[in-house]
């Protein structure tokens, strides 16, 4: 389906990052014309992101338009990782938190109050209090995860996955393995559940839904759309929360396969659009 004529139809349309509006290597070519477009028409958009590399600020210097400036503000870009802090904020309070991921990243664990210490540098003597899962990049993969691997044989600290996704979009078909599948890999060789923060858990759209919701008396969830590319995790956890869905073949879900991961994860989008841009 056109994704302009759908659009029409929806006072409120929730955004995923990757695949939907940019990769790996920054905004994709036309997504500020729509977004620009979409605001002129009166469009209220927010972006739900399993993105925890670097805070919403950052994030939103991504979506600026040449002419009108910052398209999706900082207040209205919700990341798996503002989740995450707050669950550290209310649970650990106090003392150093180990974490994978790069400098940016750690502004989750400072936002909570507490001090970020890279895996790479954690020693036996920092006793550290939690270890956070928070981007796949800035770090040696070998050492730093064999390194958390058995600072966590030896210690019950919670271990928090702030990215949730398992791969996120490169560049044109590529995609590289995300933050989540180093947090499955270490839950597999630990033998003990993580805890995983972003979609598909429902309050990652309850959070969003809710602030929608005080800026639109009256707004109901079929009001509302949530876009991308990601059957396992921006579908499902719409769908679950009763929200429309469109799925779009920018990113995660390559078209010529669409229609057979649909069947075979039984995960049914209510539209089909190839991208943003038609």
């Amino acid at each position: 389906m056109d994704f302009s004529e759908l659009a029409e139809r929806y006072p409120v349309i929730f955004f995923d990052a990757f695949g939907v509006l940019k990769n790996a290597s920054g905004i994709l070519p036309g997504t500020a014309a729509v977004l620009e477009r979409l605001r002129a028409q009166g469009k209220d958009l927010y972006i739900v992101t399993n993105d925890a590399s670097r805070s919403p600020e950052h994030m939103a210097k991504t979506y600026v338009h040449g002419e009108h400036g910052a398209l999706v503000p900082a207040g209205k870009i919700l990341s798996s990782g503002l989740l995450a802090s707050e669950y550290l904020a209310e649970t650990v309070r106090e003392g150093p938190v180990a974490y994978l991921g790069t400098e940016a990243s750690a502004f989750f664990i400072e936002h909570a109050g507490l001090r970020a210490l890279p895996v790479s540098e954690c020693r036996e003597q920092d006793a550290p209090k939690a270890l956070v899962v928070l981007d796949d990049e800035g770090f040696d993969w070998p050492l730093a995860l064999n390194r958390s691997l058995n600072l966590l044989r030896e210690s019950d600290i919670p271990v928090v996955v702030a990215n949730a996704d398992l791969a996120y979009p490169v560049r044109g078909n590529e995609v590289a393995l995300a933050a989540g599948s180093l947090g499955r890999m270490l839950e597999a060789a630990l033998g003990r559940d993580l805890l995983f923060f972003g979609k598909p858990e429902p309050r990652m759209f309850s959070y969003v839904f809710d602030q929608a919701a005080a800026q639109h008396p009256g707004l109901q969830r079929g009001d509302v759309l949530m876009v991308g590319d990601t059957l396992q995790t921006d579908i499902l956890g719409a769908e679950r929360f009763g929200l429309d869905t469109a799925l779009v073949l920018s990113g995660n879900t390559p078209p010529a396969r669409a229609e057979q991961m649909i069947e075979a994860s039984g995960i049914r989008p209510t539209h089909l659009c190839p991208s943003i841009l038609s």
